[in-house]
């Protein structure tokens, strides 16, 4: 069995593709923006729709980004706190 160090380096590991939100509403709202983006893209012309899409694709990719850096964040967070009660534990237990 390949170790989490060996699948997350060999690609088998794919956080940002396999994280769906367990929010009862996430597919509701999901649903509501594609409904609104149906729209509006039946009520502006196919020059202001295409902009529309611009800004959405350049919203989308902020909010990836700063989904990245929050999870970078989570994991070195979490590191610290797990090296912190390692530590502890040494502390902790007498030989």
């Amino acid at each position: 069995m390949r170790s989490i160090l060996e699948a997350l380096y060999c690609g088998d590991i794919r956080p940002v593709e396999t994280i769906v939100p367990t929010d009862p509403e996430y597919r509701a709202l999901n649903r509501k923006i594609s409904e609104a983006i149906k729209t509006w893209e039946k009520k502006l012309s196919a020059t202001e729709f295409s902009q529309l899409e611009e800004l959405l694709d350049l919203r989308s990719r902020s909010g990836s980004m700063y989904a990245e850096v929050s999870f970078i964040h989570g994991f070195q967070l979490g590191t610290l706190m797990m090296t912190e009660v390692y530590t502890a534990k040494n502390e902790l237990v007498s030989d």
